[in-house]
């Protein structure tokens, strides 16, 4: 869905209009700038991710009617439009990902000695 989709559902539970809940709905989708399909989900569509929001854009948001709704309620809505009606773990995402080498295999950075008397 489109972030203004998520925000005029926003609107009709909680009042309002669509452009006071943009800012969540556009944080949440913000990871479409790397990946236009659906692997942006990944990014900030889980708990972590809800809360992480929370703290990006502040507890509550003013409404245009001078209602407060809290951020992390529009950030739950979002992303259970978007996820089956569920709110998936990081784990959830993340179990999922193909192990490659280059995930998994470190290499020591060497650190120069510094000269004698530094």
């Amino acid at each position: 869905m489109h972030p203004l989709e998520h925000a005029r559902t926003s609107a009709k539970l909680w009042g309002g209009e669509p452009e006071d809940y943009l800012v969540v709905h556009e944080w949440l989708d913000a990871p479409k700038e790397h990946f236009g399909d659906w692997r942006h989900r990944a990014m900030r569509h889980h708990s972590q991710g809800i809360f992480e929001c929370e703290r990006a854009l502040g507890r509550t948001l003013k409404l245009s009617n001078g209602r407060e709704v809290p951020v992390r309620y529009v950030a739950e809505q979002h992303v259970r439009e978007d996820c089956a009606g569920i709110i998936p773990s990081m784990s959830d995402w993340f179990r999922n990902i193909k192990r490659e080498a280059w995930m998994a295999r470190g290499y020591p950075i060497r650190v120069a000695e510094a000269p004698a008397g530094e």
